[in-house]
């Protein structure tokens, strides 16, 4: 039997859980229709959603068609959780996009479309809630095809529209041959000579929405059954099943992980090709973002990201689902080293780059520290230098030597589940196209891949655009709260938990204030933590002017580090990130000095000039050099004599906001474009609210007997037009609100975030920080 994973989406309230109780009853996997009401609903596990009546967390349930078992997956459709629904997209086959026929279109319904099609996801529509009192049909459908620009093929008609006795009548409309003549020549021709026979035009509808050129759209009400039947029979006929060699290579993505009873770690991953089997050791972690690999924790993975099976037999409990962590402990890959040949000295490394397991130092190569530093934004301990230095299980170096590695670790499978008729059942082994609950991995996060890397994890959504501090009750442990906080982290990377030492704060990323709710109780009711929450702020970004480049030598102008590093910063268009690159040879320095200085570089980057993420540019290493490895006669290695990663990563920051400042960075606030619906006599009113709101009106137009009006506004000045709309349009303006981009800061005072770093703007601050001395 074919499998098709299936994801849901809406707007918040349009009814998707409600769809998803149906279908579950439909295909009889359930005798009882779930209600969210009752808070009885299958996917909702959560106390909170439960109580709250909102999905908050996506959920996977499977219920077998006469030819196809469908993976659903539930998602949430509030836009404070859109994380979510992002992680999601990657691993669906189709989708079903649910709009309300009373509410009709709606903000996140238009931004849910907008993604599906540009990631070419095959989608149907389902208009529910025909039964409600002010449902709507054509209107919907004339609404749908103005508001979401797309081409839409109704499957018939709905009568007695906002009654019970609501029904679907199934049937193609004469419309379904033009828009499918849209997109193929072949179709109208035939039309034009012979006509199209029923079967032709079934065929070119499935083609077309297995290709996401067009979108089937049913309706129906998910709480009386009318017109699910037929959306079931479009899913199965329409949408295409998961393909993928079991037979090939081992390459998953990982979409959800949570934790279990025990504390232990479950990840929930979508195979794409290959067969994972309990008891592999399994490559982990690539396409997470640099510097966030890791080694495995007996050294055994390659840069092939090929699984090692393992026929031992597992002592603790081979496939036990008792939440006992796998053996992939985390370890960084090292920190890769560069140059330039600034310095005297050959340069060349000792034989194997390994460190001694009694601490001594082998015949040159990677050095190994046990510090703390913060990689890609995250905490990492116990690093060791060099790319290739692999950490043996009885905590002695492995043979890696210093080669450039692909920073993965693995981990090892300790049981499986699979989704089967509402639940889950334990499997031996998961085949390409399933979605498989995961044990043992313990350093696994969202996004990572597994095995092979496939399918990147894009960001197709907006980052969150606010900020709060989480303060601690009478009584919670600040430790509590920073473990309880980075396990949630773990389940949702964007919330950014963000540690000020100095201050002795911890701050969070949000979507919005429901989000924060969210958090909240979430601390209370699971971790018996009581918090509270500063204002919500909104988070700025930071962008170079123009260029502006420095350098700092080795033994020269107070440089109290063994380096040399010289960097420029360049503008880059909104929206490419940060790139790293380098003008000076690869093979001039070790690699692991490189690494050290390319992570640090983005570390940094993370507090500019005015405390905000520095994004939008172009670092080039212009300049770099070491002091080679020197060591007296029958003694080891001197490290006063010599560099390691510690001066790279220490020199770095200094340099990097050296060339910032002469680059001059500019702050940046998140926009968004709002749409306001009103009646036309009371826009008048609302322009200079709106200028006074900082919001930059762009075009005004009519729908029917309202006015509408279309614009940006600055994020932080949304909420407030929300709490105007009401007074000043009688109660009947609705306002429609998505994240468009960044603008600079025109209005006020320049915003400025505190620094949670050794704060490198001050020079001798930072060099007592770092080193105890001023360097001068």
């Amino acid at each position: 039997m074919h499998l098709l994973n299936l994801g849901i989406l809406a707007h918040v309230d349009a009814g998707k859980t409600s769809l998803t109780e149906r279908l579950l009853h439909t295909a009889g996997v359930t005798d009882e229709i779930g209600s969210v009401d009752r808070g009885s609903t299958r996917t909702d596990t959560l106390a909170l959603e439960r109580q709250r009546g909102i999905t908050i967390k996506s959920a996977v349930v499977s219920f077998p068609l006469d030819s196809v078992t469908v993976n659903l997956i539930d998602t949430p459709g509030h836009p404070d959780f859109i994380a979510e629904v992002e992680r999601v997209l990657g691993v669906l086959d189709g989708a079903v996009l649910v709009v309300s026929a009373v509410e009709g279109v709606q903000a996140q319904t238009r931004v849910l479309m907008r993604t599906l099609r540009r990631l070419r996801i095959p989608t149907l529509v389902f208009v529910n809630k025909i039964d409600r009192r002010g449902a709507r049909g054509a209107w919907v459908l004339d609404e749908m095809a103005r508001r979401l620009s797309v081409p839409l093929v109704p499957m018939g008609a709905a009568t007695g529209l906002g009654t019970r006795a609501a029904r679907f009548v199934p049937g193609l409309g004469p419309s379904a041959l033009d828009v499918l003549a849209d997109h193929d020549d072949d179709l109208l021709a035939a039309y034009v000579t012979h006509g199209i026979s029923d079967g032709r035009l079934d065929a070119a509808l499935a083609a077309q929405t297995r290709q996401g050129l067009v979108h089937p759209v049913w309706f129906g009400s998910a709480i009386t059954g009318a017109g699910v039947a037929e959306l079931v029979d479009g899913v199965e006929r329409l949408l295409p099943p998961a393909s993928g060699d079991p037979d090939g290579p081992l390459s998953g993505t990982v979409f959800k992980v949570e934790r279990g009873p025990a504390g232990e770690k479950i990840a929930y991953a979508r195979i794409f090709s290959g067969t994972l089997r309990v008891r592999d050791r399994v490559p982990l972690g690539a396409g997470r973002g640099e510097g966030e690999g890791g080694e495995g924790g007996d050294g055994r993975v390659g840069g092939d990201g090929r699984v090692r099976r393992d026929s031992r037999e597992e002592v603790d409990g081979r496939g036990r689902g008792d939440g006992r962590e796998g053996s992939g402990s985390r370890e960084r890959g090292g920190d890769r080293e560069e140059g330039h040949g600034h310095e005297e000295g050959d340069g060349r490394e000792g034989s194997d780059g390994r460190e001694r397991g009694d601490g001594r130092e082998g015949s040159g190569g990677c050095e190994r520290e046990d510090s703390r530093e913060r990689s890609g934004g995250r905490e990492r301990g116990d690093i060791r230098e060099g790319s290739g230095a692999r950490e043996g299980g009885d905590g002695r170096e492995g043979s890696g030597g210093c080669e450039p590695g692909d920073g993965r670790e693995e981990g090892r499978v300790t049981a499986l589940t699979v989704f089967d008729r509402g639940g889950d059942v334990r499997r031996e082994e998961v085949g390409a196209g399933r979605i498989a609950r995961v044990w043992g991995l313990g350093g696994v996060r969202i996004g990572d891949a597994l095995g092979t890397p496939g399918r990147a994890a894009g960001h197709h959504f907006a980052p969150p655009t606010l900020e709060t501090v989480v303060v601690p009750g009478p009584g919670a442990d600040r430790r509590a709260l920073h473990l309880a906080l980075t396990q949630l982290a773990e389940q949702d990377p964007l919330i950014g938990v963000r540690h000020d030492e100095l201050r002795k704060e911890t701050s969070v990323s949000l979507y919005g204030e429901v989000q924060k709710e969210v958090i909240e109780a979430t601390l209370a009711d699971e971790y018996g933590l009581d918090v509270t929450f500063r204002e919500t702020t909104t988070l700025c970004v930071e962008r170079p002017a123009r260029s502006g480049a420095a350098v700092e030598f080795n033994k020269k102008d107070g440089n109290p580090f063994l380096a040399t590093v010289g960097l420029r910063v360049d503008a880059a268009p909104p929206g490419s990130g940060v790139r790293f690159g380098l003008e000076v040879e690869l093979g001039s320095m070790p690699y692991a000095f490189f690494k050290a200085v390319e992570d640090t570089v983005r570390e940094t980057l993370g507090q500019g000039l005015h405390g905000w993420q520095v994004t939008d540019c172009a670092v080039t290493m212009t300049h770099s050099g070491y002091s080679p490895r020197q060591s007296h006669a029958h003694q080891g290695f001197d490290k006063s004599m010599s560099s390691t990663g510690y001066d790279f990563r220490g020199l770095t920051p200094l340099v990097l906001v050296e060339a910032l400042r002469r680059a001059r960075t500019v702050v940046h606030e998140p926009m968004h474009r709002f749409r306001i619906e009103a009646p036309a006599d009371t826009l008048g009113a609302l322009l200079p609210v709106l200028a006074r709101l900082g919001a930059v009106p762009q075009s005004t137009g009519a729908h029917e007997r309202a006015g509408v009006l279309e614009g940006a506004v600055p994020a932080a000045r949304v909420h407030a037009l929300g709490q105007r709309l009401p007074g000043l349009t009688r109660g009947e303006g609705e306002l429609e609100t998505v994240f468009d981009h960044y603008a600079p800061v025109t209005r006020g005072p320049l915003p400025e975030r505190p620094r949670t770093d050794h704060n490198p703007l001050d020079r001798k601050e930072y060099l007592l920080n770092v080193t105890r001395r001023t360097g001068d």
